[in-house]
């Protein structure tokens, strides 16, 4: 068999109205993917607007992009550093005190390479509670971060990473547990 991409369908997928969608976009390109440094509170308001559900004392740095704030929820006391890309076709779930670097990519949706007409397939991501995606680092559809699980720098999440498991490399695999000290 080969690629064939004329025979490509995603018109099962419907991410939400053509109009919210563009708005979307414009308030996008307006407040979250520039380089100037607007308040996370307005951030904050805007993600709400268009149906994210968002915690208290959410931090979102500049040159963000989030693909569909209807399908984001933020817990309580999260970052989400400069340059991260939250691409949610699917739903994207951080529990509170959850940090994401500077540069990561949250990658909800893919393309079957085992079929001829490579369709798409999307699957959601939940980070739990403390864990952190580390910079440049890039996390597969269905991934599930376990309560402060660790995606060290330029790691790709391939699969669920164990709790207090620190994890490192392409694909990820674990190399240390994680301690906090209080």
């Amino acid at each position: 068999m080969k690629t064939d991409l004329s025979k490509y369908d995603n018109s099962w997928y419907n991410p939400g109205s053509k109009v919210k969608r563009l708005l979307w976009y414009y308030i996008s390109w307006l407040f979250f993917e520039g380089g100037w440094n607007i308040s996370s509170g307005l951030k904050v308001f805007w993600l709400r607007r268009f149906g994210a559900q968002i915690g208290k004392g959410v931090v979102i740095k500049p040159k963000v992009t989030i693909k569909y704030p209807w399908k984001l929820s933020i817990g309580n006391h999260c970052w989400i550093g400069e340059s991260v890309w939250i691409d949610n076709l699917d739903q994207v779930t951080l529990e509170d005190n959850v940090c994401i670097s500077q540069g990561a990519l949250l990658l909800c949706g893919n393309h079957n390479y085992k079929v001829s007409g490579f369709d798409l397939f999307v699957k959601p991501i939940l980070l739990k509670e403390g864990s952190w995606v580390g910079a440049k680092s890039n996390v597969a559809p269905g991934v599930i971060f376990e309560s402060h699980a660790v995606l060290s720098l330029g790691s790709v999440a391939t699969s669920n990473l164990e709790a207090y498991g620190i994890y490192s490399g392409n694909p990820a695999i674990k190399v240390k547990t994680r301690k906090l000290d209080n």
